[in-house]
C-alpha cells in the first residue's frame, strides 16, 4: 500500500525531486514557492539518497548550476516564481540550445513588475513561447492538484531525458500553497555513472575507451551549420507535438459549449459545469495538462461540436491565442480572466459565459 501524506503543493514537488532519485536542486527563495527549497533543505535529501540541494547566490547562478548539471547527465532542476524565471531566461535558452534535460519549477505570482505575491496564470506566454532568444521549446506541464504537482516531476524527467530538452512545470501561488492528500510513490535509486554513461553518451562524463571526450555548448558561428540545427530542433518540436500531447476532458460527450482552462482556472470551471448544468446549459471543460504540446487537434475535433468556447485564465488572456489557432476561427472563442492575483469565483465564470457566448 502506497504511503498517503498531507502536503503543500511546494512540499510535495520537493518530496517527489528525492523520490525520483534527483542528483542536484539548484534554487533561489522567493514567495510563493520558497517551500520547495525549506522543505529541502530540512529534509537533508543528502543523507537520504545523496541529492545535493544549494542554495545560489541568485536565480542566475541558480540556473547556471543546471546548466553544468544537466551536461553531466545527472537529473538536476530548479523553481522558482514569476520574476525568478525571468532572471533564469538566459541560462534556459542556453540549455535548450545545448539540448540538455532538466527540470524547471515556476509556481506563477502576480505581475507585471514584483506585482503581488498572490497566484496568476500570466506567464503562459514566457513558458509556451520562449521567453528567452531563439527558436526554442520548453516541453510545459500544468498540475492542478497537489498530487499532479508530485506526480509531474517523474514524468517531466522521463519526457525530459527522452528528448533532452528542458521541461517546465507551470503551476501557480494558489496550487503551490494549498494542501491536499498525496500519493507517495516509492523510492527510485539514483543513477549511477556507468548508467549515465550508457543512457547518455552525449554527457560530459568524461574520455571512455568507444569514445573522446564530449563537448556541450549552443554556439556556432558558422550560419550554415546552426540554421541545419535549428531545423533538427524544429523537427523535435514537432516529434513531441506527435507523441505527448496529454488533456483531460470533463462532461463533453454531450456539450454544447465548452471552457478551455489549465491549473487553478481548471478546478473553479469544475463547478462552473455543476451551476450551469443545473440552469440545463450543457457546457463541458477541455483541461490542458500539456501547454506545450498544445491539444489543438482535440479542439478542433470538439469545435465541430460545441456552440462556443470561453477560456478561463488568471491572466488578461494568453492561452486563449493558441485556442483561437486551433480551433481556426470556426466559432466564437472569448476569454475571462481575473489578474493582480484575484481568483474567479464558479459564478463570474458562469456569468461570463452567459454573457460572452450564449
Amino acid at each position: 500500500m502506497k504511503e498517503l501524506r498531507l502536503m503543500k503543493g511546494n512540499e510535495a514537488i520537493a518530496e517527489a525531486a528525492i523520490r525520483a532519485g534527483v542528483d542536484g536542486y539548484f534554487g533561489y527563495p522567493i514567495t510563493p514557492q520558497s517551500e520547495v527549497l525549506e522543505y529541502l533543505m530540512s529534509e537533508q535529501p543528502e543523507k537520504r539518497t545523496g541529492m545535493v540541494v544549494l542554495q545560489a547566490e541568485s536565480e542566475v547562478a541558480a540556473i547556471n548550476m543546471v546548466y553544468g548539471g544537466a551536461a553531466t547527465g545527472k537529473k538536476v532542476m530548479t523553481s522558482s516564481s514569476s520574476p525568478g524565471i525571468s532572471l533564469k531566461q538566459e541560462g534556459i535558452t542556453y540549455i535548450a540550445g545545448a539540448e540538455l534535460p532538466c527540470l524547471i519549477v515556476n509556481v506563477v505570482r502576480g505581475g507585471p513588475g514584483l506585482g503581488t505575491i498572490q497566484p496568476a496564470q500570466s506567464d503562459y506566454f514566457q513558458s509556451v513561447k520562449g521567453g528567452g532568444h531563439g527558436d526554442y521549446k520548453l516541453i510545459v506541464l500544468a498540475p492542478s492538484s497537489v498530487q499532479e504537482m508530485y506526480d509531474f516531476v517523474d514524468l517531466a524527467f522521463t519526457l525530459a531525458f527522452k528528448y533532452r530538452n528542458p521541461a517546465l512545470i507551470l503551476s501557480d501561488g494558489a496550487i503551490g500553497q494549498m494542501m491536499e492528500k498525496v500519493e507517495i510513490s516509492d523510492q527510485k535509486p539514483r543513477w549511477t555513472n556507468e548508467e549515465i554513461i550508457k543512457m547518455s553518451p552525449w554527457a560530459t562524463t568524461g574520455k571512455t575507451p568507444d569514445r573522446p571526450h564530449n563537448i556541450i555548448t549552443s554556439l556556432d558561428l558558422d550560419p550554415s551549420k546552426q540554421e541545419k540545427f535549428n531545423h533538427k530542433l524544429q523537427a523535435k518540436y514537432k516529434e513531441i507535438e506527435k507523441n505527448e500531447v496529454r488533456f483531460e476532458e470533463i462532461q463533453t460527450k454531450d456539450a454544447e459549449y465548452l471552457f478551455v482552462a489549465y491549473g487553478t482556472s481548471s478546478r473553479i470551471c469544475q463547478k462552473s459545469i455543476q451551476m450551469a448544468r443545473a440552469k440545463g446549459i450543457k457546457v463541458g471543460l477541455l483541461r490542458p495538462i500539456t501547454l506545450f504540446p498544445f491539444p489543438s487537434k482535440r479542439l478542433f475535433e470538439l469545435s465541430k461540436q460545441v456552440k462556443g468556447i470561453l477560456t478561463v485564465e488568471m491572466s488578461a488572456g494568453q492561452m486563449v491565442e493558441d485556442v483561437k489557432l486551433a480551433v481556426k476561427c470556426s466559432i466564437p472563442v472569448e476569454h475571462y480572466g481575473r489578474m493582480g492575483g484575484i481568483i474567479p469565483s464558479p459564478a463570474e465564470v458562469l456569468t461570463a459565459l452567459e454573457q460572452k457566448i450564449l
